[in-house]
């Protein structure tokens, strides 16, 4: 068996979702599996350059996982003929210029969700990539989910029959940060450094509409900031400027309507802290993060609306669990493989920086949305 080193940039590596989904649940993971295996019995094995701002941190995480390649000099990191890849986990502010420094030493890129600030630059982007000849990638990962996958099988296997309509709750409280401290950093909160919820969480539906249901073509949407002021890391009171709630409505091509809630200001009262409903003239299912339950039309009961009765129902127990019929790996993970399969063996990789700049793009729509109080049109993007 060969092995195949591949030396990976990765840049904001102290962050949460940089270190523990990317390097520890993904690059780490796949070496204790032993590395990616490709059809022609090489294994890719991954070597992660560890990049930063801060040299304390960097140290402490090289030095928990056993380490040693770390720098807070990205030109550096950069120009070394040894690492063939850049990932990036930044704030979306940083994001642009590094992965344009990333293009223009000839790497190819890998990158967390939103591209860029605008459809613009994200387009820029994907056009300056095309000339370079460098492989690009945005991490899709809800697309990898147990429950997501269990859900695409349903639709591949047309069980829904003609879908209607598509139903999504998103959210949980993030704390205020005063009495307890908040589960996000406060920049999410501030649309001065790239905060906000449509920001945050539209890529992500744009790629899930699109790839399960059809292409979005129309939006509408209404956003709120919910809690006005939040304190930060270090205890200090701050207002937020970037909208903590978000209420889509998309159409998509054969007239199915998606009416999608994401909020940082709701409790849960579901399975999931996501769940989707998607009806059907033949079935409905619900599915979540891991789990996906269905009811078909034969097995459909009759229920009947009388507000003066109590309700005897259990709903709940006339939906029947999806097996899970595989195993399902980590859905990060399970993009990164891919995506370094692509790089190395050529292998197709749909999730490229166009597929990227197509979820900006909704963002963008779905903010002008708010803003106007209109139904805007999501035109084809193209390079």
């Amino acid at each position: 068996m060969t092995r195949r080193s591949i030396g990976i940039i990765v840049n904001g590596v102290t962050g949460r979702m940089g270190y523990r989904q990317h390097l520890v649940r993904s690059l780490l993971a796949i070496r204790e599996q032993g590395g990616v295996p490709l059809a022609d019995g090489t294994t890719v094995w991954p070597e992660p350059v560890l990049v930063g701002r801060s040299e304390a941190r960097l140290r402490e995480v090289a030095e928990r996982h056993g380490l040693t390649d770390w720098t807070t000099d990205l030109t550096a990191a950069l120009a070394r003929d040894d690492v063939e890849v850049y990932f990036d986990a930044q704030v979306t502010q940083q994001r642009e210029k590094a992965i344009r420094r990333a293009i223009e030493a000839g790497k190819h890129i890998y990158t967390e969700k939103p591209l860029a600030e605008d459809t613009v630059g994200a387009l820029d982007l994907a056009r300056a990539a095309r000339a370079a000849g460098v492989r690009t990638g945005v991490v899709q990962d809800k697309l990898f989910l147990p429950g997501l996958r269990k859900l695409k099988r349903l639709v591949d296997g047309g069980f829904f029959g003609r879908i209607l309509s598509v139903r999504g709750e998103f959210g949980y409280w993030v704390f205020e940060g005063d009495w307890q401290p908040a589960q996000r950093p406060s920049w999410n909160y501030r649309a001065e450094d790239g905060g906000g919820i449509v920001v945050d969480m539209f890529p992500h539906w744009h790629y899930v509409l699109e790839e399960l249901f059809g292409r979005v073509r129309t939006v509408s949407c209404v956003t709120a900031t919910h809690v006005p002021q939040r304190v930060d890391e270090a205890g200090r009171a701050y207002p937020a400027t970037a909208d903590d709630a978000a209420y889509g409505i998309f159409e998509l091509d054969g007239g199915v309507v998606a009416q999608l809630n994401s909020s940082w200001c709701v409790r849960v009262h579901r399975d999931e802290l996501v769940e989707f409903q998607v009806d059907g003239t033949e079935g409905s299912a619900v599915a979540g993060l891991r789990g996906c339950r269905v009811q078909h039309r034969a097995v459909t009961p009759k229920p009947v609306w009388n507000p003066d009765l109590p309700v005897t129902e259990d709903f709940r127990a006339q939906w029947t669990e999806v097996p899970d019929n595989e195993e399902f790996d980590n859905g990060f993970k399970v993009q990164w493989e891919a995506f370094l399969r692509h790089v190395v063996a050529d292998e197709p990789f749909p999730w490229d920086f166009l597929a990227g700049a197509r979820g900006v793009q909704l963002a963008e729509l779905g903010l002008r949305s708010a803003r106007e109080g209109a139904r805007l049109d999501v035109p084809e993007l193209e390079l």
